[in-house]
């Protein structure tokens, strides 16, 4: 409705415009059948209402397109208001298609009568607003988890008597998979015992077939590991008879998925069905937040990097162009960061002149708020996919890549060590950071967790970092870094050169460093040492003291390699908005951590201060200003609080909140 009402206003005035009478044949045998069977008058317009005569043929197959556009917009409103309508779908448009075909002749015919620069002007523009926007004003991707596509398929299997779909290993997935996308045969009916889980997934598959195809764009995977999750949603689609398929995405998000991603994608590419099912175009998507969930930064974002290389190669050798979908966050920790420096940190020819990133709701507002934001963030993709395309950036020397195997291992292994391994880790977390209040509060796009009970590993990676930005620690962003930058150097001194000639010369290790220095100059121990000296218990509290004093090494190793005196030293005009926003955001920190004590323990007495001034010294005086949320499970005020306060820190954080 609102995409038809947008174009509406435009085409009435197109038709001011194009008044001229010079036409092509084509045009004009078109503009007397539609004068023909066009109605007398259409009361319903304020201009033009009447029949537009044959002697102005663009506006008689413009007046058509707005009598479509018209009962287009009046049909959806009725749907959306009742549920019906007497609007027959034929008087309407049901895709971009057939919205373009009638413009595109107007355009044909202008520049077939030598007026190209008519041609060019807002009838060239409308045009590229249509085939941008189409009918739906913007694509949506569907994205599911692989696991539940795998319970839909072990329902099926389970109800033909053919075994557990499940319990299959890969191989015997895949050929199963295969025989069935080559025959022909319906794998289901609506006698199909299904869970509510798996009623679910095969819903939305439904509702993607009742739909035109040019709402949705991609269908993601998401926790994608092996080929027969990409032949899995084919099936799926091809069995809830989706006319036009969506292009199937798998994300590649775990450290050990990105590693096994270039041998699934190779697999695909060499089966014949899948080759001509893509037309010689893929796209991958990597996931930057769980793998940095999983394996921590460092090992993270070189993983991320030799995939990229290994993915290329391999779309090459098939001769498929490949588009590399970057799911990255909006925080350090999962990916986040100025977009120029990160396109520009990718490996060589990988961009490719096409590249698609996803931009997170705390950054959406940042980067596409208002108009002037929003063209510059444009500017900034544009030229950053350009530059990379015409000066790729330079290969990593075979050294400092064993430098880097050698380093990841070991940030791994400290990463995993603390956070996967150390029994007390996830009580210090839960009582250190506001992640249990966080999960409560409708406050995310999405459930806090994968699974309602579990450790780490169940928690979304949005909630996992949010929590640790809270308390301006950012512990998985460096978490890692020190073991690694400590054990290359004690191994050879010399190293300290190698590591800093990686640091001037090579924009990936350069831009990983510059945003793990800019997170050690938003973070704060001393704050997080109040969060602990508050909510953590005793026998925990020793844990924090450990984690606060790595904290400061791996801040000192990494001023030490960048060859700066103090954090941010090339960056001072950052280094002082930093100090400028410091008070606001101490000062909510604060607040932040006494309303969740309060919050855990009622019984914490807070004791009130004299007010500052006489204006707020009288007592009688009803605060009228805040409503208090009634429905909190809280006491009254303190879920308000801490809303606020989690918002202004995260404000006040920028690219880490």
């Amino acid at each position: 409705m609102m995409a038809a009402n947008l174009h509406f206003s435009q085409i009435e005035e197109l038709m001011f415009e194009l008044s001229m009478w010079r036409c092509n044949d084509e045009l004009r045998v078109r503009a007397e059948e539609l004068h023909r069977a066009s109605r007398k008058a259409e009361k319903h317009y304020i201009e033009f209402w009447k029949q537009v005569p044959p002697t102005e043929p663009y506006r008689v197959i413009l007046g058509y397109v707005r009598d479509k556009l018209y009962y287009t917009r009046e049909r959806s409103r009725h749907l959306l208001t009742s549920g019906s309508s007497d609007i027959p779908a034929d008087s309407t448009f049901t895709d971009v298609e057939q919205f373009l075909e009638p413009l595109e002749l107007c355009y044909r015919s202008l520049c077939d009568c030598g007026d190209k620069t008519v041609a060019d002007g807002s009838l060239l523009d409308f045009l590229r607003q249509v085939s941008t926007f189409g009918l739906s004003l913007v694509k949506l991707d569907i994205r599911q988890e692989s696991d539940r596509h795998t319970d839909a398929l072990d329902a099926i299997t389970a109800h033909l008597g053919i075994g557990s779909y499940r319990s299959w290993p890969e191989e015997k997935r895949q050929e199963w998979l295969l025989s069935e996308l080559r025959g022909r045969r319906p794998l289901f009916g609506g006698d199909l015992p299904m869970t509510e889980e798996v009623a679910d997934v095969l819903g939305t598959f439904r509702v993607l077939a009742e739909l035109p195809p040019d709402c949705f764009g991609a269908y993601i995977i998401s926790m994608a590991t092996a080929p027969s999750d990409v032949l899995a949603v084919e099936l799926l689609q091809r069995e809830c008879h989706v006319g036009h398929p969506l292009r199937v995405v798998p994300l590649f998000e775990k450290l050990a998925d990105l590693e096994a991603a270039p041998a699934a994608v190779a697999r695909l590419f060499s089966i014949d069905w899948y080759m001509d099912r893509i037309g010689g175009k893929q796209e991958v998507m990597i996931g930057y937040s769980d793998s940095g969930k999983d394996a921590g930064r460092l090992s993270a974002a070189w993983q991320l990097y030799k995939a990229q290389e290994e993915l290329v190669k391999v779309a090459k050798q098939y001769g498929v162009k490949l588009t590399m979908f970057h799911g990255r966050g909006g925080t350090v920790g999962r990916g986040g960061g100025p977009t120029h420096l990160a396109i520009l940190s990718q490996p060589p020819e990988t961009v490719n002149g096409s590249l698609r990133v996803t931009v997170q709701g705390e950054v959406i507002e940042h980067s596409f708020g208002e108009e002037h934001l929003c063209f510059r963030t444009l500017q900034r993709f544009t030229a950053a996919t350009l530059e990379h395309g015409m000066h790729p950036p330079v290969s990593p020397k075979p050294e400092w890549r064993a430098l880097m195997d050698e380093m990841a291992v070991v940030a791994t292994e400290e990463y995993r060590a603390m956070v996967f391994k150390e029994p007390r880790f996830v009580e210090y977390f839960r009582s250190a950071t506001p992640e249990t209040e966080y999960g409560r509060m409708n406050i995310g796009s999405r459930p806090s967790k994968r699974k309602p009970s579990g450790g780490i590993e169940t928690l979304r990676a949005i909630p996992w970092i949010f929590a640790w930005t809270q308390t301006r620690f950012h512990l998985p962003v460096w978490l890692g870094f020190g073991a690694a930058f400590k054990h290359i150097m004690q191994k050879d001194i010399r190293n300290v050169q190698a590591l800093r000639e990686m640091y001037n010369e090579w924009p990936f290790f350069r831009v990983t460093l510059d945003l793990l220095e800019m997170v050690f100059a938003k973070g704060d121990p001393g704050i997080a040492a109040l969060y602990d000296e508050l909510l953590v218990a005793d026998e925990l509290k020793p844990l924090g003291e450990q984690l606060r004093s790595n904290f400061e090494d791996t801040k000192k190793l990494l001023v030490q390699v960048a060859g700066h005196r103090d954090v941010l030293e090339d960056d001072p005009y950052l280094k002082q908005r930093l100090r400028l926003r410091d008070p606001y955001i101490t000062t909510l920190n604060v607040c932040q951590a006494y309303t969740l004590k309060r919050i855990r323990d009622p019984s914490f007495q807070v004791t009130a201060q004299p007010p500052l001034s006489k204006e707020f010294a009288d007592e009688n005086q009803p605060a009228s200003l805040v409503k208090l949320n009634a429905a909190s499970e809280y006491a009254p005020g303190l879920e308000d609080t801490l809303i606020l306060t989690m918002k202004g820190i995260a404000a006040g954080m920028q690219n880490t909140g």
